[in-house]
Parts: C-alpha cells; structure tokens; sequence
C-alpha cells in the first residue's frame, strides 16, 4: 500500500472541502476501499475520512418514504422495523449480500459505490480497460463465467457486485449528494450508473468530490409482496450469479403493478421498464413468465464461459414471478 494523506472531517461541507484533489477519496467503512488500496488497483494520496459524520440515521420523509443516511450500516439498515416491514426485499438483499461481520462496518453509501469483482480488474498484470483505460479487456475470451450479459460493451463486461442497490432500483430509490459548490442533487438510481460504453473506468456520474449523503425510498407500495431471489455458487456469502428483487401487488388475479431489478446480469442493476409493462394487467401463468423473460434477454450476449447465465436468469425470473404472484 503507497503512503497517502489522511484527514477527518467534521462536516459534510468540510469533507467535500478536503476532496477537492482528483485523485482524493472519502472512506468510511472502507470494505472494499481497502482492499483495493492493498492491491494498488486504487491508490489516493489523500483519504477523507466520513466515518463519523452526521449520516447515521434513518428518517421518516415528508412523502412518507425514508431517508436512509449514507453512513447507516448494512446491518442497521436490515434490522429497521420500517424497512422489514415496508422493503422487506431490502432487508433480504443486505442479508443476503455480505457475513454479519462485514454487514456491521459496510455503509449505505458505500455499497452503492463497490467495485467490479471481475477477477481481471483484480490482476493487476492483466490488460483491464476499467483499472487501466485502454489496455484492453481480458475478460472477453478469458474468463468470464461471473460477467454480465447484458449492458455490455467491446471494452467492459465486468458486473455491478451490489444485492442492496439492485433492491433499492426496484424501489425507485433516488441518491441524494452535496457538490464541490455546496449544491445538492438528487439523482434516481436508474440515472446514477453509467453503462462501460467506451469508458468503462467511469461508472457513476458522481463529479469529483461529490458526496452521498443520503438514499431516499419512495412511500411503499401498499398490498405489495416483496422477493428477493439470489443464485450463486455457494449457500454461503458469494456474489450473484443471477438476482432478481421483485415488488408485485395482485388485484383480482391480475398483476396490478410490478416492479423488478436484476443483479448478476450487467454493469449496473438492471431494469426493463418493458419488462413490466408487459405485466402489468395480466393474470400470472407460465406463458407470461416466458414473455417477461424474452423481452428481459433480447439483448443478451453470453462470451463462452457465462452463456448460462441466460438460461438460468429465465429460470430465476420466472421463479420469482411464480413466488410473487401465487395465491395465498
């Protein structure tokens, strides 16, 4: 690890101060930071502590939404009465996400900033456009069994490694942030990740020294059941293979509204407004679930060694839709 600068700030005015060097970072549970400071794949001169700002609470909003503080950790955000009770697909993502350990120090803020686990990224003497703009991708030919299929391009097919924002994009969070010039934005979660296009190192639209300082979750959807459905290689902590988060609410046999993310799949978590929408009115049956499930996998491309991907995410689709929609 190269030596670096450390400072820790008193607000988040000041830690937005302190960040004002493009190769500054602000730290707070530091899970997956540090491990790649120790792997010098990220190597800042300076760290800007938050660790101890104002962010840890979780707030009724006006809306009757909540408003989650960057700082509040997963395992917090989990256990919330509100959120089992109101997202509980939330509160199964985190659990399903990450061991107790590091559900204790991971933050809210931080989990929506991790970074590829593409084993690529992680070598650093292999060719990653993402670590190392221009080299090229070694995950395309190579291997790629854990690598997205969709939201793809010739430069990138790393996978986004979140459980929690695949949950909080089928809830329609919005992510809040303080800018260099003291502004605050509010950017909904399907406009915060940035597909790899030719860029693939850039993969949020956060400006340098942007700060998240809060999620906010729209009033929950009332009669709604909550799914969150993980496929991966082991029963123990392991990244998604495949995940889908499914909010639907049933009225009269019919599927009145469906919301559904997916994780494993691509760049970001993905949604395909197309996708409910050819839901949305219809009464749930097997030939249903396959229509979803075309219209979701138009688009994707398997390279060789994460072709099953595509199969086993219309498995999984149709899985969670049966769980959702079944008469209780």
């Amino acid at each position: 690890m190269r030596l670096f600068q450390y400072e820790r700030a008193a607000t988040p005015e000041a830690a937005v101060a302190d960040c004002l060097a493009e190769d500054a970072r602000f730290i707070a549970g530091g899970t997956n930071l540090l491990d790649l400071m120790k792997l010098q794949i990220e190597t800042p001169a300076k760290l800007v502590d938050i660790s101890r700002l104002d962010l840890g609470a979780i707030e009724e909003a006006e809306d009757g939404g909540l408003l989650i503080g960057a700082l509040v950790p997963n395992s917090d955000l989990a256990a919330d009465p509100r959120i089992v009770a109101r997202y509980e697909v939330l509160a199964r993502a985190l659990l399903a996400g990450a061991s107790g350990q590091l559900r204790n120090k991971a933050t809210t803020g931080g989990n929506l900033l991790q970074r590829t686990r593409c084993y690529y990224f992680y070598d650093r003497h292999t060719p990653c456009n993402k670590r190392e703009p221009g080299s090229g991708c070694s995950a395309i030919g190579g291997e790629n069994r854990i690598l997205a299929v969709l939201g793809t391009s010739e430069h990138c097919i790393a996978t986004h490694p979140s459980d929690m924002a695949v949950a909080m994009r089928a809830l329609d969070a919005t992510v809040v942030t303080l800018k260099r010039d003291g502004d605050r934005r509010r950017i909904p979660l399907g406009d915060f990740y940035r597909l790899p296009g030719d860029t693939p190192q850039i993969e949020t639209v956060l400006e340098p020294g942007e700060l998240i300082t809060h999620v906010a979750l729209p009033p929950a959807v009332d009669g709604a059941r909550h799914v969150y459905r993980k496929v991966r290689d082991r029963a123990s902590y392991a990244f998604a293979l495949v995940s889908v988060a499914g909010v639907v609410r049933m009225d009269q046999g019919r599927i009145a509204a469906a919301q559904l993310a997916f994780g494993g799949l691509a760049p970001m978590p993905w949604r395909n407004a197309e996708v409910e929408a050819a839901l949305v009115g219809q009464e749930p049956s097997p030939a249903l679930f396959e229509r979803a499930a075309d219209i979701l996998l138009a688009d994707a491309r398997g390279q060789g060694s994460n072709d099953f991907k595509i199969p086993l995410a219309r498995r999984t689709l149709a899985a969670t839709l049966r769980e959702l929609t079944e008469a209780r």
